[in-house]
């Protein structure tokens, strides 16, 4: 077949814009396919990564290959710790920028993992045929899972399952200090000791390692031998059976069963262990009669609770690519998770004409991309035409695009994940950019999830009748009490504000019966503020707190509107508390709006009487 024929065939895939890259790239070797469908792995190839220059020259000469295919998506996963834009390699002198290999191979999405966490999120889908038990036990349901696996490093990661699913650890296990189990373990490390200082697990239990391990013995033997490569040692013991190579196998194997016993017992992993990596599965079946599992099972007190969790060798080839495909069909689809009107695209897609349903194809997949995306992006990444775009909202119900988009937000919210991401220096600012906007968002929907009504309502009713408002801030809480005052005076409400420490026992000892303090602090510890609400409540105000739940601030105020966002405050501005303590003004000044008694000024204002009146009303209201 001629590759023409081939990129047509693999562009006639069950994804509605195109195959998906994928690719596994080690220290050594980088393995690449194209994902056609859910489980579909096409045009898969190994390349050598001394070969390449970078990681750019790499996959540009797997595209070559593939130039007439539509490809907008790709997620890597590299041996190597992942955090932020810039990658640097620890096994190979290679560094990048995710964002700048995205843009320079055209690619609208780029996720770049580590190999081991794309690896565990394989493990949950893998069938029994993909996998050799070594050893007894029985996994159980609904229990940690660990994976470590030694190549080039020595990987390691977990699984651990949620309500709704599961998450990976990042881990980099595999540096944790090399322990010997015996005596000639022992002469291993004081040989590794001669070279360096801090020896990891990983500098022994790797492929690298394993070298190592056959010059320590060797040393240890009397026996004057020519280094061997790993794989030379693998074939020299199953193969010719020599003596030596068949003793570093069986060490070798025995400080494996050692290091997966020790992240067994760290993670409580119930659910089993897994073994990956490019060594174990060519042992092949010697592996289940190696001192694996016995040492596994060595634990002194511990032996009964380790010879209930069962381990196992990954067979199936290429297995991390289920996971960084998993991976990136999480990130597209933005963990969308249940909700009606998804269900009904579902529901009702085989009733739709074949270019309607490639629409339907890219809502289903990428549901924030399909909201955020002008119709013209749409129409393009699901290969029709913007008419179809229209057909396809108009056979669900709805009046056009828009109108859908309004009803898919709402079905949506709520659906992205809370979450902190570190700044790091290292970020570029597209990363930084991202980092921070997602942080925000995450605190939003996690503050929205945690709102009390009914001390709103109770703090609604008292600035709706009130005589007086004076809002009370220190600090960098005064840009809220600004914010407050320019708002609340446009409803005609007598309104001041204060932020001067000399200042507010003065305001507030001038106030009477029926007026209200907002006070706004992130601590709620302020002494001068603490002082000017005691003054404020013995006048006979009511006082509306916006603070932390616990502060003495919270305690003296006749209502208490919480802001428990945590922030360090002695080092940095309480730059995501003070978005939220906006939020509150914004919602008091809704609140407001829709109370009944200004009921009589907002039908003024809709039946068009005075401009002066339209003041009244913000913008989250009908116009």
């Amino acid at each position: 077949m001629k590759q023409a024929e081939v990129d047509q065939k693999l562009n006639r895939t069950a994804f509605a814009d195109g195959p998906r890259l994928l690719a596994d790239i080690g220290a050594t070797h980088a393995r690449f396919a194209l994902q056609t469908a859910p489980g579909e792995f096409r045009a898969v190839r190994v390349l050598k990564c001394d070969d390449f220059p970078d990681i750019v020259a790499m996959l540009r000469s797997y595209l070559a290959d593939h130039a007439g295919v539509n490809l907008n998506h790709a997620a890597l996963a590299v041996a190597n710790p992942v955090s932020g834009d810039y990658v640097r390699m620890t096994n190979r002198a290679w560094e990048f920028s995710t964002d700048e290999v995205r843009r320079a191979l055209g690619l609208h999405t780029l996720l770049v993992v580590n190999d081991f966490t794309a690896l565990a999120m394989s493990l949950p889908g893998l069938k029994p045929s993909d996998l050799m038990q070594v050893g007894g036990g029985k996994p159980a349901s609904n229990s940690v899972i660990g994976v470590l696996g030694p190549g080039t490093g020595l990987g390691v990661s977990g699984v651990i399952p949620t309500v709704d699913g599961f998450v990976t650890l990042g881990s980099e296990g595999g540096h944790t200090n090399f322990a010997p189990a015996d005596e000639r373990e022992y002469a291993i490390l004081q040989y590794a000791w001669q070279t360096w200082s801090h020896v990891s697990t990983e500098r022994l239990i790797s492929g690298p390692g394993m070298e190592i391990i056959y010059r320590a013995i060797a040393k240890r033997n009397g026996r004057q031998v020519r280094d061997l490569t790993s794989q030379e040692i693998i074939s020299g013991a199953l193969t010719d059976k020599d003596p030596l190579c068949l003793e570093v196998l069986e060490c070798f194997c025995a400080m494996l069963g050692g290091a997966t016993a020790n992240l067994a017992v760290t993670l409580g992993a119930f659910g089993g262990m897994f073994i990956g990596g490019g060594i174990v599965p060519r042992l092949g079946d010697w592996f289940t009669t190696s001192p694996f599992r016995a040492r596994f099972e060595a634990k002194g007190r511990f032996t009964s609770y380790l010879a209930e969790i069962p381990t196992y060798v990954i067979t199936t080839p290429n297995p991390a690519f289920y996971g960084v495909a998993t991976i990136l069909s999480e990130h597209l689809r933005g963990r969308s998770g249940a909700n009606t009107l998804m269900e009904r695209v579902q529901h009702l897609q085989h009733e739709l004409t074949p270019a309607e349903q490639r629409v339907a194809q890219l809502v289903l997949e990428q549901p924030r991309l399909v909201l955020n995306e002008p119709i013209a992006d749409i129409a393009r990444l699901a290969e029709v035409s913007q008419p179809t775009v229209i057909r396809f909202c108009r056979s669900l119900g709805f009046l056009g695009l828009a109108d859908f988009k309004l009803k898919f937000a709402s079905s949506l919210t709520g659906a992205i994940p809370v979450r902190h991401s570190q700044v790091r220096v290292s970020d570029s600012t597209h990363d930084l950019s991202a980092k921070v906007i997602d942080n925000t968002v995450s605190a939003i929907l996690k503050f929205r999830d945690q709102l009390d009504v009914r001390s709103l309502d109770k703090a609604i009713a008292l600035v709706a009748k009130a005589k007086r408002v004076e809002f009370y801030a220190m600090g960098n809480s005064r840009v809220v009490a600004l914010d407050g005052q320019h708002k609340f005076f446009r409803f005609r409400i007598p309104t001041s504000a204060y932020g001067d420490s000399h200042l507010l026992t003065l305001a507030a000892e001038l106030l009477k019966p029926g007026d209200v303090v907002i006070a706004i602090s992130n601590s709620g510890k302020l002494p001068d503020l603490l002082a000017a609400v005691d003054a404020a409540r013995a006048a006979g105000a009511d006082v509306i707190a916006i603070t932390s739940s616990n502060s003495p601030l919270a305690k003296k105020a006749s209502v208490c509107l919480t802001v428990d966002h945590t922030e360090d405050s002695t080092t940095f501005l309480s730059m995501i508390s003070r978005i939220l303590q906006l939020l509150l003004i914004d919602i008091l000044s809704v609140g407001i709006s829709l109370d009944a008694q200004n009921s009589r000024l907002v039908v003024e204002h809709k039946t068009g009487d005075s401009a002066e009146n339209r003041r009244l009303l913000i913008s989250h209201l009908d116009g």
